[in-house]
C-alpha cells in the first residue's frame, strides 16, 4: 500500500524515535537505581507473573470508583489488544496486497477465514469501546471538572502541576488516543467502502462505510494512507513523549506490583538500607534517599487521585495529599532529567520543599488506605515515614503533644506519664489475682497496652475484658510494671531509635515470662507484636486479637450465650491495625451474629474502612487540625447506615451501637459522638461490653 518513499520515511522515523526513546527508558532505569537498596525481593518471576495477570484482568483497578473502572478497563484492553492490531497495520502497509477484511486479502486468502475473522472483529468492537472510554474521561476532566483530580488549598505542588499540566498531559495523550484509534478505525471503514459492501464481522466499521460511499478511487487512496499515517505514524512521534508522560504507568505498574514490598503489610523497610555502613543516616531527606522501590513508585502514578479519595487527612481538608507525593516526585525527575540519569549530579532539594511540606509529613495516620486502594501497588505512606525519621534524627519542629508523648515513652515506657508502677493498678479493681507471668506461668500473655492501661476511660473496659476472661478459664497474666508501650506508632512517627529501645525492653521482659501464646486488645500493638519484634524476640509467639480468643471460647463452650441482644441494631468499625494491616475481618462479625445482634455494615467496611485518626501518633496531637474529623465523619456515616430503611419500614425502639474493637477507637468515637452533637442516639460500646451482657443472662 505505502510508496517506496512512505516505507523509507517510516524506517528512518523508527529507528530515530524508537533509538531515542530506548535512550530515555535507559535514563528511566538509572534514576530509579539511584535510590537506596531495598530490602530484596523473593519470589521475583512468580510475583511479575501474578502481576502481570492481575493488570490483564484489571482486578486493581476495581477496589474503588467501579464505574469509571469499567470505562478504564475498555482503554486498557483496547489499547493493549492495539498492539497486535498495529502489527497487522505495519504489514498492510509494506506488504503488497495485504488486507484483513473479509477474511484476509492478497497473502492471507489461502488461510482459514475463522481466525482472522474473530482477530477483526475483537478489534473493532474494542475500538469502538476504546474511544468511548477516552471520550468519558476526557469529559470528566474538561467539562463535569470531577472534583476528585484537585487537590486541597495548601497542598505542595510543582509549579508545573500548579500551572495545570497534570490537565494538558491528559489532553495530549487523549488526543493522541482518539487519533490513533480512530483513525485506524476509520482506515478499515475507507476499505470497506471502497470495496462497496460491509464485513460482518467489522459490524461498527462497516456502519461507518457508509458515509465514505461514493467517494472516487483518488479520495480513497488518499484516505487510506491518510488514516494509516495517522494511526502508525503518531505512535512513533508519541514514543519519546510517553516516556515522560504520566501514560507511561502502562508500562511500569506491572513491574511495580510484581516488585512490591515483601513481608506483611505492618512491618515497616528498615530505617537504613539493608547492609549499609554504621554511620549511613537513617529515613531520607533528598529524592534519592528514598529506596530504589519508591522511585519506581513516581513512574507508576496513574495520577488517578484514588489515594486522596480514602486519606482521612485529605478528606479533612488537610494538605496531605499522597498523590501529589507522586505526582511531585515525578515533576522533579522529569525537571532534572538529564542530571538524575546521566551526569548523577542529584540535585540537593529537600523532600520538605519539593515533593511534601512538614505540616502534611505529620498529618499521615499511617492507616494505609492510601496503599491499599492504589491500582499500581505505590507506597507514598512509606515515603512520608522515612521522612519524618530524618526529621527527627535532625531535630526538626514538630507538633508539641507528639513531643511530650515521645519524651514520655523514652522516661517512662507509656505516653500517659505515668510510671511503671502504675501499669498493673486497674487490676485492684477486680475480685481476682491477675497473675504476673514474669513470677508464674499462664498459657496466655495479655499485653494491655498503654490505652487499656492508663486511661481512666477505658479502664472499666479493660476489666471487663478480665472479668469474661476469668470467667471462661482462660489461664492468662499480664507483665505488670516490666511492660512496655509496644512501639508501633513510635515507629511510625519516624522515631527508630526509641521504637527499638522499647522493643528491647518488651523483648527482655518476655524472655523472663512464662507463657506460650500471646493477646492483646489493642490492633497497634498486635501489629507491632506479630510483625516487626522478629529481629528482637528468639521465639516466633502466636499473637492473638482478643476477639479471635473470645470466639474459640464460644466455640468450644467454654462460652455461651445466655440473653441474646436482639435489642440492638449496631454496625462494626474494622480498626487499621486489625483488619487492613493484618486481615482479620471475621472474628468481630462471627461475634456479632453469635451476640444475635442485628447487624448493619457501613459502606465503608472490611479493607476499606475508613480511618479513626488516631494512628501514626495522631492521637498525641497539641493541637486539632481544623475540619471535620475522620472519627466525626465516620458517626455520621453510621448513623446513616443505621437508620430504619427508606422503603416505608417504620422505626423500631432498636438501641443503636457502634462498636470497636480498640481502645484507641473508645476514646476516639465516643469523643466523636459528643462534638457531632448524636448523644442519645447512637453509643459507642466494645465488644466485649456486648459479651459480658450477653453471657450475663
Amino acid at each position: 500500500m505505502l510508496t517506496t518513499t512512505e516505507r523509507i520515511l517510516f524506517v528512518l522515523m523508527a529507528l530515530i524515535l524508537g533509538g531515542l526513546t530506548a535512550i530515555l527508558f535507559y535514563g528511566i532505569y538509572k534514576i530509579i537505581r539511584r535510590g537506596r537498596p531495598a530490602p530484596p525481593r523473593e519470589n521475583v518471576i512468580p510475583s511479575l507473573i501474578g502481576a502481570a495477570i492481575d493488570v490483564l484482568l484489571q482486578r486493581p483497578m476495581f477496589r474503588s470508583r467501579p464505574v469509571l473502572s469499567v470505562f478504564h478497563a475498555f482503554i486498557f484492553f483496547g489499547f493493549s489488544y492495539y498492539f497486535l492490531v498495529n502489527v497487522t497495520d505495519v504489514l498492510e502497509g509494506f506488504v503488497p496486497g495485504f488486507e484483513l477484511i473479509y477474511g484476509g486479502q492478497g497473502p492471507l486468502e489461502p488461510l482459514p477465514d475463522w481466525p482472522i475473522n474473530l482477530f477483526n472483529l475483537i478489534a473493532d468492537i474494542l475500538s469502538v469501546l476504546t474511544l468511548l472510554g477516552m471520550i468519558v474521561f476526557l469529559v470528566r476532566r474538561f467539562i463535569t471538572h470531577d472534583k476528585r483530580l484537585e487537590f486541597n488549598e495548601g497542598v505542595l505542588l510543582n509549579p508545573k502541576v500548579q500551572q495545570g499540566w497534570i490537565r494538558y498531559d491528559s489532553l495530549i495523550v487523549g488526543v493522541f488516543i482518539l487519533l490513533h484509534v480512530g483513525s485506524r478505525f476509520l482506515g478499515q471503514a475507507l476499505r470497506l467502502a471502497e470495496n462497496g459492501r460491509p464485513d460482518p464481522f467489522m459490524p461498527f466499521a462497516s456502519a461507518a462505510s457508509f458515509l465514505f460511499r461514493g467517494l472516487s478511487e483518488g479520495a480513497f487512496t488518499f484516505g487510506i494512507h491518510l488514516t494509516w499515517w495517522l494511526a502508525l505514524g503518531l505512535i512513533l512521534l508519541f514514543l519519546p513523549y510517553f516516556v515522560r508522560s504520566k501514560h507511561i504507568h502502562l508500562m511500569v505498574a506491572p513491574l511495580n506490583l510484581g516488585l512490591g514490598k515483601p513481608g506483611p503489610r505492618g512491618e515497616l523497610d528498615p530505617a537504613t538500607p539493608p547492609g549499609s555502613d554504621d554511620d549511613a543516616e537513617p529515613g531520607a531527606k533528598y529524592v534519592q534517599d528514598l529506596a530504589w522501590p519508591r522511585l519506581m513508585d513516581a513512574y507508576a502514578c496513574i495520577m488517578c487521585n484514588r489515594c486522596n479519595d480514602v486519606c482521612p487527612a485529605h478528606s479533612q481538608g488537610l494538605v496531605l495529599s499522597p498523590a501529589a507525593v507522586e505526582v511531585n516526585k515525578r515533576w522533579l525527575f522529569n525537571e532534572h532529567f538529564a542530571d538524575f540519569a546521566y551526569r548523577g549530579n542529584l540535585p540537593d532539594m529537600p523532600l520538605t520543599q519539593h515533593v511534601i511540606s512538614p505540616e502534611a509529613v505529620w498529618a499521615c495516620t499511617t492507616c494505609y488506605a492510601c496503599v491499599r486502594v492504589c491500582p499500581v501497588g505505590n507506597e507514598p505512606m512509606a515515603d512520608i515515614v522515612d521522612i519524618r525519621r530524618r526529621m527527627i534524627i535532625e531535630g526538626e519542629e514538630m507538633d508539641s503533644g507528639i513531643q511530650t508523648a515521645l519524651e514520655s515513652l523514652a522516661k517512662n515506657g507509656n505516653w500517659f506519664g505515668k510510671g511503671s508502677r502504675a501499669r498493673a493498678r486497674w487490676t485492684k479493681g477486680l475480685e481476682f489475682k491477675v497473675k504476673d507471668v514474669t513470677k508464674e506461668e499462664a498459657e496466655y500473655l495479655w499485653f494491655v497496652g498503654d490505652t487499656a492501661s492508663f486511661d481512666a476511660r477505658v479502664i472499666p473496659i479493660t476489666q471487663t475484658v478480665a472479668n469474661v476472661f476469668q470467667q471462661a478459664g482462660v489461664d492468662f497474666g499480664i507483665l505488670g510494671r516490666a511492660e512496655r508501650n509496644s512501639g508501633n506508632d513510635v515507629r511510625r512517627v519516624g522515631e527508630e531509635g526509641l521504637f527499638e529501645q522499647l522493643a528491647e525492653d518488651n523483648a527482655a521482659a518476655f524472655g523472663k515470662a512464662q507463657f506460650k501464646k500471646i493477646v492483646t486488645t489493642d490492633p497497634h500493638s498486635l501489629n507491632a507484636l506479630r510483625n516487626e519484634y522478629g529481629p528482637f524476640v528468639e521465639e516466633n509467639w502466636e499473637v492473638l486479637h482478643y476477639t479471635n480468643l473470645l470466639l474459640e471460647l464460644f466455640e468450644s463452650g467454654k462460652l455461651s450465650v445466655s440473653k441474646p441482644l436482639s435489642h440492638y441494631r449496631v454496625t462494626y468499625h474494622d480498626p487499621c491495625y486489625l483488619g487492613r494491616y493484618n486481615g482479620e475481618f471475621s472474628a468481630p462479625r462471627k461475634l456479632l451474629e453469635i451476640l444475635g445482634v442485628e447487624f448493619q455494615e457501613m459502606p465503608r467496611n472490611c479493607e476499606n474502612s475508613y480511618c479513626c485518626g488516631a494512628g501514626g501518633g495522631q492521637i498525641w496531637l497539641g493541637i486539632t487540625p481544623e475540619g471535620e474529623r475522620p472519627a466525626e465523619n465516620r458517626i455520621r456515616e453510621a448513623l446513616d447506615a443505621l437508620a430504619p430503611s427508606s422503603n416505608g419500614a417504620a422505626a423500631d425502639d432498636k438501641q443503636l451501637l457502634f462498636v470497636v474493637t480498640c481502645p484507641k477507637d473508645v476514646i476516639m468515637y465516643t469523643d466523636a459522638v459528643k462534638t457531632t452533637g448524636n448523644e442519645g442516639k447512637i453509643e459507642v460500646r466494645d465488644m466485649i461490653q456486648l459479651v459480658e451482657e450477653a453471657i450475663s443472662g
